[in-house]
């Protein structure tokens, strides 16, 4: 079974509720699996450290995740327009894949969770895909042939999924939004199958 990395950074679980749909869309594709990580959140204490093992949730991931994998679903809340911290950090971290070109010709997809409606969601899913542009990676987006993007009245783009979360408590995710994590959890798998033969 080939695996793809579902690798993402959530603070307050939107984004985990999208990784773990993702991943169902993944593992529709006959012969695919989902590898669920996260990444450690970063502190402006230098001495401070995350244990290696989360209390909850998947494991943090490590370069060799990216390695072993067929194809990657990157995911960040939105942080003004950008990435999350913690997320760019592991990034920045690949320069060895990046020489070897590890990654390079494997399908990617990102999506994103951001607390309004105009906080910036596709400048996000726009920031996320730079660095897997740098690694060779092959982008797919979410083709108009998902209906849903021409009916959500919440998240949604064709730069990938998206989820609008609103205030604390954060908001469910629509159907619709739901139904766009699951659908580029199943076009990566199915583009990693292809280019696979």
């Amino acid at each position: 079974m080939a695996e793809i990395l579902v690798l993402y950074y959530s603070t307050n679980q939107s984004v985990a509720k999208m990784a773990h749909l993702v991943a169902r869309g993944v593992e529709e594709v006959p012969g695919m699996m989902a590898r669920l990580r996260t990444v450690p959140k970063v502190s402006t204490v230098c001495e401070a450290t995350e244990d290696s093992i989360p209390e909850e949730g998947p494991p943090y991931a490590v370069p060799q995740d990216l390695e072993e994998c067929a194809g990657l679903a990157l995911g960040s809340p939105t942080h003004f327009g950008n990435m999350a911290a913690p997320l760019k950090y592991f990034l920045d971290g690949t320069g060895s894949q990046w020489f070897s070109g590890a990654l390079a010709d494997k399908p990617a997809g990102v999506f994103t969770s951001s607390s309004s409606a105009h906080g910036g969601q596709e400048a996000t899913l726009l920031s996320m895909m730079i660095p897997l542009l740098h690694h060779g990676m092959l982008l797919v987006g979410l083709p108009y042939t998902e209906p849903e993007l021409l009916t959500t009245q919440s998240g949604g783009t064709p730069y990938g999924p998206s989820h609008v979360a609103g205030g604390k408590p954060s908001q469910p995710l629509t159907t619709e939004e739901k139904h766009l994590c699951i659908a580029l959890g199943r076009r990566i798998a199915n583009t990693a199958s292809r280019l696979a033969g």
